[in-house]
């Protein structure tokens, strides 16, 4: 069962979503020019390789930022937390509450 996070956690996280996407999407298409760039791998083995990351990307994608509502903001801001797209200080502007749902979740 999904618990709710408080009105004003809720206004932050939309905010912080967004941001945190555009992190998740940077650090992403990094990795990918990284891949594409390794001419000690083939062409095929390049692809193979980006394929593969965009796979396992997709699935972090979908569980961080898929249809964010309320109900579920607690573990998507875990997820967001435990793939480190949360800078410092990012997390503390939540209430106490929601920061040891968060850590707690983001442990498991």
């Amino acid at each position: 069962m999904a618990v709710s996070i408080p009105e004003s956690d809720w206004k932050k996280f939309r905010r912080l979503r967004e941001v945190a996407l555009e992190r998740f999407c940077d650090r992403t298409l990094q990795e990918i020019a990284k891949l594409a760039a390794d001419a000690s791998s083939g062409l095929h083995q390049r692809y193979l390789k980006i394929y593969t990351l965009m796979q396992r990307r997709d699935r972090e994608m979908g569980r961080a930022f898929d249809d964010p509502r309320r109900s579920w903001a607690l573990q998507q801001l875990s997820v967001m937390y435990a793939l480190g797209l949360l800078e410092v200080g990012e997390l503390d502007a939540f209430t106490d509450k929601t920061r040891e749902v968060v850590k707690f979740l983001s442990t498991r």
